[in-house]
């Protein structure tokens, strides 16, 4: 099990987490130990995505760095955006999912580090995306107001949701049975086979990151010091706890044998690994902490385990898992909403691993760059932009 940890300083983290049982007992102690620190991003990192082989790091100097974790080294970058990397969602081993703020949604062979498709997906940024746990839908947000549904199958956007603020998160539940959409300090919880809103819980502080404890617990973390669990049926706050001494930039949560575990990444530099209780009324008790003296932004674990079986996106062939029903529900026409139908008639796309490619081959900077010619791709980009200015 190893931590990573991105930061404002463009330092990557890599903190190995070790179990050992007690000497007083059979309680395990866990101790976090330093394994490696990679400066090669130019800019400050913004999201981070692991998968059972690499991590990739998105940062706003607009590239996507990929790392390979089995043999510890740089497997190279990805360069393709124009803007801010401000998401990465890896599905199963074959595929990742990038957001930026050129309004782009790319998807990549996870295996060749090849674009297979890129979309226009927003007119403004792109803030957010989420898969659905089928892997045929995902939801991105933007600062364009809308949010987006996305087949996946056929790589193309199925319908527009106009809302009323700009989100800068979107959600899937682990079942993929509802979905949440943050815009500031208020989450709006949609229920897939009815596509309304079931309600809206609101925290005291701007919302900087969620994360699904099951299927009705939310951890929802802030421009605080404190988490907050919520029940997404009873709209109820079960319990608090304080985590850092200052905001708390991102949590996510995972399960192995006897453990629930959710980890916190704020700006106070402290990365804290907490064992959740079987009754969430009951706050969390830490398991371990780590000060990397740095200002984090975003975090993801590595469990080093066997390769995911979902290998790819389901191909067209399969049925669904998400009813017809479900998915025509998800894009009607609520109070105040517009609903929108994105043009069919886009040329005919060659399918490929239950994704797509354009007709034309990636270009060039599509495909994976090497170390070296990043470095000069990056110069030159600097380069082209003094020119502009």
């Amino acid at each position: 099990m190893e931590l990573v940890a991105g930061c404002y300083e463009q330092v990557l983290f890599g903190f190995v987490v070790h179990r050992e049982p007690e000497a007083s007992g059979n309680l395990k102690k866990w101790t976090p130990v330093a394994d490696f620190t990679h400066h090669a991003h130019t800019a400050s990192l913004s999201a981070v995505a692991v998968n059972s082989r690499f991590v990739v790091t998105g940062s706003k100097d607009e590239t996507i760095h990929i790392y390979d974790m089995k043999k510890k080294i740089e497997h190279g970058a990805l360069i393709h955006h124009n803007g801010t990397i401000t998401c990465l969602k890896f599905h199963g081993n074959r595929h990742l999912i990038s957001g930026a703020e050129d309004g782009l949604i790319c998807v990549w062979d996870a295996k060749k580090w090849e674009c297979l498709k890129s979309i226009k997906a927003h007119k403004g940024h792109v803030t957010f995306l989420s898969i659905h746990p089928s892997g045929k839908l995902a939801l991105s947000v933007g600062t364009d107001k809308t949010l987006r549904t996305w087949n996946l199958v056929d790589g193309r956007s199925a319908f527009i949701k106009n809302i009323k603020q700009n989100a800068h998160i979107v959600e899937w539940s682990p079942k993929g049975e509802k979905y949440i959409v943050v815009t500031m300090n208020k989450i709006d919880i949609y229920q897939l086979d009815t596509a309304s809103v079931s309600g809206t819980i609101t925290n005291e502080k701007r919302i900087s990151s969620v994360a699904f404890l099951s299927e009705s617990v939310l951890a929802v973390a802030g421009d605080e010091e404190v988490v907050r669990l919520f029940d997404c049926d009873s709209l109820m706050c079960l319990c608090e706890f304080k985590a850092h001494k200052n905001r708390v930039k991102d949590i996510l949560s995972f399960e192995i044998p006897e453990h629930h575990v959710i980890v916190t990444a704020a700006s106070d530099g402290f990365l804290k690994m907490w064992k959740l209780n079987q009754d969430k009324k009951v706050p969390p008790s830490l398991l371990c902490e780590v000060n990397t003296k740095a200002r984090l932004t975003c975090l993801g674990v590595w469990l080093d385990r066997v390769a995911d079986t979902k290998e790819s996106l389901p191909p067209a062939a399969q049925p669904s898992p998400v009813s017809k029903e479900a998915q025509y529900k998800i894009n009607q026409k609520e109070s105040g909403d517009i609903v929108q139908e994105e043009e069919r008639h886009s040329k005919p796309i060659a399918k490929k691993h239950g994704l797509t490619r354009g007709n034309d081959k990636p270009k060039e900077e599509n495909s994976l760059v090497s170390p070296k010619k990043r470095k000069v791709a990056e110069i030159l980009i600097k380069k082209r932009k003094k020119k502009e200015i």
